[in-house]
């Protein structure tokens, strides 16, 4: 049955008097997909609800952070209690200290953390720093994985080995990116050519070590192992991009679940309980370049708002708690989900290829396997958006691109895996229509 959108359609037309598209980030604009953007107005637990009072399994989870669900009852509390002393100080807070001791003790390798707000402040100054620790101009990322919209991080990859950054924004400069290098993911001769024609000019290796930006694609057996060893030996740093993965994959993040010790991290979404936050930490010895200490500059007035830092710690302390249940879970209800479905669209003659690593999941709309971008690109994105718009028109909120990786939250139940199925054996039969 078709969902009620009257009044999200008219939200929608007011906001474009006054947003560009209507949106304040690109995706929510369902252009994708196609269809009306639900406008939501209300979350608990599992679930969102829309302004025309449409009720979703949401396994979008705020692109993320919403690991304890919606409206979680310790979180709101913390940050009710946080906003009855004060929103912001642009000053010192007790509060910094106390989430930054829970995210070091997750992370072994750091020892130092600076708080900012956003994944992309954490993963721009993560390479500034990495830049000023190595003295080196050049840094690799990944065709496919995303770092946030810094210009040196906006790059269209080419085909061909260790291509120079072409901007994949207009308003970029070429020379803005010309010292990014962007590689296959996956690809460990990439890598290694490309450290034999930028010898010893490579500063950092920035990586989501599963991603989750062009649909969830993990590492390829004994890749991670190989970024960190080529790395070591060329005395450049790599850096874990976990903004998505960090308290997500485990509690340590997937340096934990794979066993691999980056130089630095970047974290954000889930350290923030839903509030806006972000943070890059590390050892002593290269945090210490950062100022006040040294000569890396990086600042900002709402850096370590005591909101997020309430909700933030709130979340971790929880996770830290009951993480011998809750992760387990996780990983049980998120296979029943995902097989589940795949079952489903075995069932139906839809050929499509699963990808999940924990609570963190993607349908390709393809045979598979999807291990890089030249596979995750050959998808059929017209049969995801109407295998979209019927989950949506089912009471499923997923993801609005194929490209984007879903999420399975603490407070799902079996039920939702249940009718979440249900739903998307009916959705595949509109697909093959």
């Amino acid at each position: 049955m078709a969902r009620k959108v009257e009044i999200s359609r008219r939200l929608q037309q007011r906001a474009e008097r006054f947003l560009p598209g209507g949106v304040n980030s690109p995706v929510r604009a369902f252009r994708a997909v196609g269809g009306d953007a639900p406008f939501v107005v209300r979350g608990e637990g599992s679930h969102i609800f829309d302004a025309d009072g449409n009720v979703y399994i949401d396994y979008v989870g705020s692109w993320g952070p919403m690991i304890l669900g919606h409206a979680a009852p310790g979180v709101v509390e913390a940050v009710t209690r946080a906003g009855r002393k004060g929103t912001s100080f642009g000053a010192s807070t007790p509060g910094e200290a106390d989430l930054a001791e829970i995210v070091i003790s997750a992370f072994p390798h750091v020892e130092k953390v600076r708080f900012v707000n956003s994944g992309t402040e954490a993963t721009m100054s993560a390479i500034r720093l990495a830049r000023a620790y190595t003295r080196r101009n050049y840094i690799v990322k990944f065709e496919g994985c995303y770092h946030g919209h810094a210009d040196a991080l906006l790059v269209k990859a080419g085909s061909g080995v260790a291509t120079l950054g072409i901007p994949g924004s207009a308003g970029v400069p070429e020379e803005f990116t010309q010292f990014t290098l962007a590689l296959p993911f996956n690809d460990t001769d990439a890598l290694e050519q490309a450290f034999t024609k930028f010898r010893r000019q490579i500063a950092c290796v920035i990586v989501e070590p599963v991603v989750g930006n062009m649909g969830c694609v993990p590492p390829g057996s004994g890749y991670l192992e190989a970024l960190r060893a080529i790395t070591r030996r060329e005395q450049s740093l790599l850096i874990f991009d976990e903004v998505m993965t960090g308290f997500r994959l485990a509690f340590g993040g997937a340096q934990e679940l794979y066993g691999i010790t980056p130089d630095l991290t970047t974290m954000g979404k889930i350290i923030g309980g839903g509030l806006p936050v972000g943070a890059y930490g590390g050892p002593t010895e290269i945090m210490n370049l950062v100022a006040p200490l040294g000569p890396m500059y990086q600042a900002g007035t709402l850096s370590g708002n005591p909101l997020a830092m309430a909700a933030g710690l709130a979340t971790l302390e929880y996770l830290r708690e009951h993480k011998q249940e809750i992760y387990p879970r996780l990983e049980r209800l998120s296979r029943e989900l995902v097989t589940g479905v795949a079952a489903a669209a075995k069932q139906a003659a839809i050929p499509i290829s699963s990808n999940r690593v924990g609570s963190m999941f993607t349908w390709f709309f393809a045979p598979g396997p999807i291990t890089d971008w030249g596979s995750a690109s050959k998808a059929d994105t017209e049969a995801f958006a109407r295998f979209f718009r019927s989950m949506l028109d089912a009471g499923v909120y997923l993801p609005p691109s194929q490209f984007e990786a879903a999420f399975l939250s603490a407070a799902h139940l079996e039920e939702d895996v249940r009718q979440t199925v249900e739903a998307a054996k009916q959705a595949f039969q509109l697909v093959n229509a």
